[in-house]
This record gives structure tokens, sequence and C-alpha cells, in this order.
């Protein structure tokens, strides 16, 4: 299981944003990108912003007087995302644990964060956090996946891998697919100080880019390869065996298929 404290060092980011960026985290990023006002209150803040895929449509989106602070708690997501950006003006990167965020209460007037509250695992100590940190009012946005069954691409990695390490508690990743039921989200909201605005579905299809290239970035670009290689497995073996069985699935090049998330805006009570 993948959490918020493995290691993402290495190469792990060159693969994660140019295989799983193409495949679907950009097309998810634009999405929620687009939901955050334009005309932003106050200043923003992004967790887990990972390699930087949405950081630069944060930034393109908000008003130039309003500052972005990028924020992530692996140290070489946050190098990857700085040095890919550096001429992206007007960002502050800030390596970060999202449980105890080095900010002031009320600086932000919306938080973000892009498929990364999954693998916290204190969910209340974060959103609690992200309400410290938000001013009245403040929005509050991000996305979860959807059912592991709703996405194609993942359910077939997770099988291929889970096989090879039968019964290994660490090959399993059900994680990141565990947080998708609105009546779940909206209680977690309301426990901890925001009220749901809308919970709703979002669903991309994954077209021009082959199952090869989605299986070097779902092994080669995650914190697996670390334990495939502890395991004393192949890299090279476990990619074409997912890469296999994705196109038996949906096709080898292009692989097609959908993705599916439930994205939440939320504001602060008060």
């Amino acid at each position: 299981m993948v959490v918020t404290t493995a290691d993402y060092g290495g190469s792990i980011p060159d693969y994660y944003d140019a295989c799983l960026g193409p495949a679907w985290f950009d097309a998810f990023g634009a999405d929620l990108a687009q939901r955050l006002p334009a005309r932003a209150a106050g200043n923003v803040l992004e967790i887990a912003c990972g390699t930087g895929l949405v950081t630069r449509r944060l930034r393109e989106r908000i008003d130039p007087a309003r500052r972005l602070f990028a924020s992530d708690i692996s140290e070489a997501m946050l190098d990857y995302a700085r040095n890919k950006l550096r001429d992206c003006k007007g960002i502050e990167w800030r390596e970060a644990d999202a449980t105890s965020l080095p900010f002031r209460t009320g600086d932000f007037s919306a938080v973000v964060c892009a498929f990364g509250v999954m693998f916290v695992p204190d969910k209340r100590a974060l959103f609690r956090e992200v309400r410290r940190v938000l001013d009245t009012g403040g929005l509050f946005l991000f996305n979860v996946w959807g059912r592991l069954e709703e996405n194609p691409a993942a359910a077939v990695n997770a099988q291929v891998v889970e096989e090879l390490f039968p019964g290994d508690p660490e090959a399993q990743f059900r994680t990141p697919y565990e947080m998708h039921d609105p009546g779940s989200l909206r209680r977690l909201l309301h426990e901890t100080g925001f009220r749901d605005e809308r919970i709703e579905k979002k669903r991309v299809l994954v077209d021009g880019v082959s199952a090869r290239k989605i299986a070097l970035g779902q092994i080669r670009g995650t914190p697996r390869s670390r334990l495939i290689e502890k395991r004393g497995g192949s890299l090279d073996e476990v990619v074409e065996k997912v890469a296999a069985a994705l196109a038996r699935v949906g096709g080898a090049d292009p692989w097609r298929g959908p993705a599916n998330a439930v994205v939440v805006e939320a504001r602060t009570d008060g």
C-alpha cells in the first residue's frame, strides 16, 4: 500500500510525470483548476503538488496578484516540480506534511488537492488542518478516485501485481479507491467544519497513450517499483506483464478506457 511517506525519489517522478500525466492526471488537473474561482479573494495553497501537473494550471488560473503556495511531503517530488516549473513565476514551494501545515490560521482563500487526500492516514487531521489555514468561507477543492471497478487501468494493474505477490499486504493497492462514497465524504466534511457545496463524479476517456506507457507509469512511476525490487522482482518483466494485461482490456496503442473520479467543492462554516 503506497502512503504519503513512501519513497518517491530516483526516476519515479520522471515516469510519473511523463507517463501518468498524459494518461489521466492532465485531464483531471484541468478540470480541477477550472473549478477554482479565477478571482480568488486571497492566496491559494496546493497540497500534494507532486510533479506540478496541476500547479501550473492553478498559477495560470488565479489572479497574478495572488500568491500560490505549492506543497508536498516528498522532497523528491517537490524538487522535480520546482525545476520543471522554474520559468513559471509566482509559485512558492514548501515541503510540508498536510496534517501539520507551516502556515498561519486563515492564511488562504482556497486549498486545492489533486488525488492526494486518499493517501493521508489521518484524514480528519488533514481536513481539520485545511480548515485551520482557510479563511472564513474559504474553498476546499479536491478530487479522489472513483471505485476501482470504474477505473479499469488501475484494476488491471492491481490484479497483476497482487497475483505476483499473493497474500502480501504491501502489494495491495486499494487505498486510493476507497474514498468514493459521497455520504462518507459529506460526513467527514461536516465533522471537520466544512459544508459541502458540490460533490460530483467526473469521467474522462483515456486515449492517445499506449498500454506500455501506462504500465511504465504505474510501475516505475510509483513506489511500487521499490516494493517489486525489494521482493526480488524484475521491473521490466512486471511492466511487460501489466502492459499485456492492459492491452487485452483496452488495446495496445492507443489504450482506450474510462477513468472515474469524484470531485468535491466545500467551504468552511462561518
